[in-house]
């Protein structure tokens, strides 16, 4: 063990070879542990909705204005401030409105610059000078940086700092320097940013969601069911990749494939036409309609629609036959159809089809796709293997991501921890072991990785069967329901055929003990801790309330996704954690970027304080407080062996 701790000492001196190095360090962490935590901005269920999630994160949920109000009181009118925050969120967009009614861009450029300077300056003040100059802009990072350091007692520098900004003004520098340090005010006012799930599905834009998160400053991801499907996808898992396409289609989202990934859908529209030209496809109505396709491409949106459906139903049942530890022999229903009658027998209830047009579908065989059937999905599956962006987003995705985490006493995950009717911890099967609770999501976690990157190809295969069991199974903490009622919706008039049961895991959320049971299950402390919860919309509108269990659970889909706003009344939750505390924000639905611009209309929200602290929380009260202790102990050892003689400096 000595010699072991000798060796560790040894590489740590190649970091720090003196005496004198080792005790910067030190004095260095020291101080960094008494400056106050950093902003932590919490989002889920974004759906794809790229410009309600552009704007939250360029106003860091209310972020800027609160740093705009701290900056300037009652020194500025409501107006004054609403506009310099359209600046901040918006800046080319803002300045070239603002050109073409003011007279005097000279006076205007200064006096934005003077506010956006005091503005930046209050918003660096909680970090170290080295972390601020790392996120400085390239092309003025010598210049923001003289001007977000001065200080205002100092007045022998007056006429130097006024000369900068002059300058800057007169050699047509304006615009550009006032770009740049807007987009430093966005960057400071939020240090880390956590997405709780679901980036992808139902909205247009998840593709442009995650170019902007691969340029983010510094975030995680806790997967959502949507977002494990796609991942799934990637890979080449057929049912996740048929999941992926129903869905585009049945959202008018297609583009999504063919222009934000370049996958091509020919072959499958082809087929469509010519095997469901006929079928009216009444069953397989799309939701969201697009104006802007013409009604021959409405019709080929509904073929698809139909064609991929049938196609999923198929590849599904192979799934679960391949796959019998699963256990899903139940959500395997194309045999239980009665071809000639029309009708499909359930749980010994027979109900009446309302679509009984099969032409792909073998009665003797009715899980085995058909010719074309088989060339459409061996072309996608090619298709989606090959795409480059898609791959590199996936990779993403595995690189910053995890189906739950434990940061700063919080727990974050997308869906649930199955729980049995009792409320204990529900046991699940997964290849002949059994896991519950935190064993069950890193054991599903493992799996996942395992699709991406074993050189056992049965461990890989298996590895992506479970991205298509996370997004459906009963066992799946991401899912939370007994079934995936997809094939009902579509075929069955039956309300009662609908019901997903949900796990008990949603009537337990009021009970502490239950909740305590959990946090402990992830080493966490109840009398300390919270759990952050994405999945299930909060229905606003009909009372229910996203805090639950006495504040002890945050549940933050608020309805983010357009689909979701009339069952919940709002637009989405986003949460706050600040050195003051937690703040939970209710967000109004975002009309539009270009009516963000030309209003000046943020998002309208409303916080509810969740916690506000005693006493201000500091980084040492972190994780990364802990971290830097542990350096610091490892430090002082390193210069205790200095000044014992047992490792030599290395001047």
């Amino acid at each position: 063990m000595k010699e072991l701790e000798t060796r560790y000492l040894e590489r740590l001196s190649d970091l720090y070879p003196t005496i004198a190095a080792a005790s910067t360090e030190i004095i260095n962490m020291q101080a960094i542990l008494s400056l106050p935590k950093g902003t932590e901005h919490f989002l889920t269920d974004v759906h794809g909705e790229y410009e309600a999630f552009s704007h939250v994160l360029k106003n860091g949920s209310g972020s800027v204005r609160r740093k705009i109000d701290d900056v300037f009181g009652n020194t500025l009118s409501k107006r004054e401030k609403r506009s310099l925050a359209t600046l901040i969120y918006y800046p080319k967009e803002k300045m070239a409105k603002v050109k073409k009614t003011e007279d005097n861009m000279e006076d205007w450029y200064k006096v934005n610059l003077y506010r956006l300077i005091e503005v930046s300056k209050r918003a660096a003040s909680k970090y170290t000078r080295s972390k601020v100059r790392k996120a400085l802009p390239k092309d003025f990072a010598y210049v923001i940086e003289e001007l977000i350091t001065e200080k205002a007692e100092i007045h022998d520098k007056e006429s130097y700092y006024n000369e900068i900004i002059m300058t800057i003004i007169r050699i047509g520098r304006a615009e550009q320097f006032i770009a740049a340090i807007s987009r430093l005010i966005q960057r400071l006012v939020v240090d880390h940013l956590h997405i709780v799930g679901d980036i992808y599905d139902r909205g247009p834009g998840p593709h442009i969601i995650m170019d902007k998160l691969m340029q983010y400053h510094s975030v995680d991801i806790q997967w959502g069911n949507h977002d494990v499907l796609w991942m799934g996808a990637a890979v080449g898992q057929r049912g996740c990749i048929a999941n992926v396409i129903r869905i585009c289609a049945r959202y008018n989202n297609l583009d999504i494939l063919e222009d934000g990934y370049g996958i091509n859908l020919l072959p499958l529209a082809t087929f469509a036409m010519r095997v469901y030209g006929e079928d009216p496809c009444t069953c397989f109505t799309l939701k969201g309609q697009d104006d802007a396709l013409s009604k021959a491409e409405q019709e080929m949106n509904l073929r698809i629609h139909k064609a991929i459906s049938v196609i999923q139903f198929k590849e599904e049942g192979q799934i679960i036959r391949r796959q019998a530890g699963f256990h899903m022999e139940d959500r395997a229903l194309l045999h239980r159809i009665d071809y000639e009658k029309g009708t499909i027998t359930l749980q010994g209830k027979e109900y009446q089809m309302l679509d009984q047009n099969f032409p792909t579908i073998d009665p003797k065989d009715p899980y085995k796709l058909s010719e074309e059937e088989q060339e459409v999905m061996e072309r996608l599956e090619k298709a989606f293997l090959g795409c480059e962006k898609l791959q590199e987003h996936m990779h993403f995705l595995l690189a910053k991501g995890n189906l739950y985490k434990v940061h700063n006493h919080n727990l974050l995950y997308h869906g649930c921890v199955p729980l049995n009717e009792d409320g204990s911890l529900k046991e699940v099967e997964l290849f002949g072991r059994k896991f519950k609770g935190k064993s069950l999501y890193d054991a599903l976690d493992r799996y996942v990785r395992k699709g991406f990157f074993s050189l056992d190809e049965q461990d890989r295969e298996n590895g992506k069967d479970i991205m298509w069991y996370i997004w459906l199974h009963p066992g799946s903490p991401l899912f939370g329901k007994d079934k995936m009622a997809t094939f009902e919706r579509y075929f069955l008039a039956e309300k009662e055929t609908h019901q997903e049961k949900k796990n008990p895991y949603y009537r337990y959320l009021e009970n502490e003990e239950v909740i305590d049971q959990v946090m402990r299950e992830f080493g966490l402390s109840p009398e300390e801790s919270y759990i952050v919860n994405g999945h299930v919309p909060v229905k606003r509108k009909n009372g229910e309330s996203p805090v639950k269990c006495n504040g002890r659970v945050l549940v933050i889909d608020g309805g983010f996704s357009k689909a979701y706003q009339k069952e919940t009344g709002i637009a989405g939750y986003t949460l706050i954690y600040n050195s003051y505390g937690l703040r939970l924000v209710a967000h109004e639905p975002f009309e539009s970027t270009e009516a963000a611009i030309e209003k000046e209309s943020d998002i309208h929200s409303e916080s509810t304080v969740i916690k506000r602290v005693m006493e201000r929380r500091m980084v040492g009260d972190t994780d990364a407080g802990k971290e830097l202790k542990e350096q610091i102990a490892d430090l002082e050892i390193l210069l205790a062996a200095y000044r014992s003689g047992e490792i030599k400096e290395r001047i």
